[in-house]
């Protein structure tokens, strides 16, 4: 059901992609504003994830994964009725936040499911669901489109979500102990509020007023004439991000301080966020995970997105073309690299601590050239084993990836630890990559964009192998924790 579910999860993230020419058409959109499209829900997503996971921490795994399906099918059907862009834009983001709260509850329930050397290949399967709903939501939603416009997509995409949505508040939880009342939530956030309110206000300084800098440098620029376009934005984001930057590093220390290795569940969802912050800020494999995952999603995603309208404007084929005549190798390869990585990751662990580190490492390595080499070709011949490499290579990550960051951590922050990792990897990684490629592409091309791509996955994955010689440590100090 989880597999089931993730496919469909895939396929109604990745369906704008294949919908990017016609909506760039009707809306008379840039390469950019395309880009934040495909961002839109990553950024949500990524904000939504932490304080999500925490709630299936502390609550019910199967009430988080039952709302986030309805809420993203029901934004996904609604992005068919945009007429303007920022309608669009509302839509999509708002379908982050129904998958947000997915990944790290599903995750957290199969590692409670699937122990020790089966976690791996468990997640490998669940991530098929992936592979096949990234491919399957470019190539059905380009047939869609082609025959009865790219509105016709969303909705056809997004409705069988209600029905899943409606299974999967029957998915039965493993025994866990009873949480809190709310009352007694409500008591223990006011209390901790007071004295917390002050120390909040001193950390969020530097965020507050580099966002209010950087918002009247964006009204200056664009009041300009002649100025580049999209320097506005740009200026807006350099100085938010800066913000961003400070305050975490101002929190870093406050975390440290706050959080201990471990105990019993947090009273409350503040407790537990500085739990898992202070998980990761003292796990170095974490640390390690936690930028190269960052990295391959950035390539990762950026392919995705612009891979449809690359192929079109390269090659001249439409997606739905492109999805009769290479979608099945592109399936293949992502479903049988899931399976691949997982199985792999599973079988080298037991015979050395570092397994499931140099699967998830080294997919993005080997997978660097392959890629750049389906992205320079023009001779169509070469693109089926290029295309089937690229995808079955960048597929092993899915399941070894996610099991280290559990087999490091203890059972009671697991899903908090995972939606940290969405938060960072996607807000670092794949929330960059959409609009940045298309910046670069409206200045230099969408071929010479897309080469930033593969290259900052092979040093994802070097980073991610430097995990190595942290992890052993790492997983021991988790079973005794």
């Amino acid at each position: 059901m989880l597999t089931f579910i993730n496919l469909l999860n895939y396929i109604d993230r990745n369906v704008v992609f294949a919908l990017f020419e016609p909506i760039k058409r009707e809306l008379v959109l840039s390469d950019q504003q395309l880009g934040w499209l495909g961002s839109a829900y990553v950024i949500v997503l990524s904000l939504a994830a932490l304080p999500l996971g925490v709630v299936g921490d502390l609550k019910s795994r199967r009430a988080v994964i039952a709302f986030g399906v309805g809420l993203w099918s029901v934004f996904t059907v609604l992005g068919a009725t945009a007429r303007h862009f920022w309608q669009l834009l509302a839509c999509r983001s708002l379908v982050g936040v129904g998958e947000a709260g997915y990944g790290p509850a599903a995750q957290a329930l199969i590692a409670e499911l699937f122990r020790g050397r089966r976690r791996a290949f468990a997640i490998g399967i669940y991530s098929v669901g992936m592979a096949f709903g990234g491919v399957l939501g470019i190539w059905l939603g380009g047939v869609l489109a082609e025959r009865h416009g790219w509105r016709f997509a969303f909705v056809a995409l997004g409705i069988p979500g209600f029905l899943l949505a409606l299974l999967a508040s029957r998915l039965r939880e493993p025994r866990r102990r009873p949480p809190p009342t709310i009352r007694a939530t409500v008591e223990s956030w006011y209390a901790r509020g007071r004295a917390r309110l002050g120390q909040a206000r001193q950390l969020g300084k530097p965020l507050i007023w580099l966002t209010l800098a950087g918002a009247g440098l964006s009204g200056v620029f664009a009041a300009v004439p002649g100025l580049p376009s999209g320097l506005d934005t740009a200026a807006f984001a350099a100085c938010v991000s800066v913000g961003v930057v400070w305050t975490v590093v101002r929190l870093v220390p406050v975390a440290v301080r706050g959080t201990s290795e471990a105990g019993e569940v947090a009273a409350t969802a503040f407790g537990e966020f500085l739990r898992a912050a202070g998980t990761v800020l003292r796990t170095p494999t974490l640390a390690w995970m936690f930028m190269g995952g960052a990295l391959v999603t950035f390539a990762v995603n950026g392919l995705i997105a612009w891979a449809p309208s690359f192929v079109e404007r390269t090659h001249g084929l439409s997606v739905a073309a492109v999805g009769r005549q290479f979608g099945l190798w592109g399936l293949a390869g992502g479903g049988l690299g899931a399976l691949f990585g997982g199985r792999v990751g599973d079988w080298l662990l037991g015979r050395w601590s570092g397994g499931r580190v140099v699967v998830s490492g080294a997919g993005f390595v080997l997978g660097g050239p392959v890629c750049a080499a389906l992205l320079l070709i023009d001779d169509l011949r070469l693109f089926v084993p290029l295309l089937f490499g690229t995808f079955f290579l960048y597929s092993w990550y899915n399941g070894p990836l996610s099991a280290v960051l559990l087999d490091v951590v203890p059972p009671t922050v697991r899903a908090s630890v995972l939606g940290a990792f969405v938060l960072f990897s996607h807000l670092a990684g794949d929330a960059i990559a959409p609009p940045l490629i298309g910046y670069l592409s409206d200045r230099v091309g969408l071929r010479p964009a897309m080469l930033l791509l593969p290259t900052a996955g092979a040093v994802g994955g070097l980073v991610i192998l430097i995990a190595l010689t942290t992890v052993r440590r790492d997983m021991a100090r988790a079973r005794l924790a």
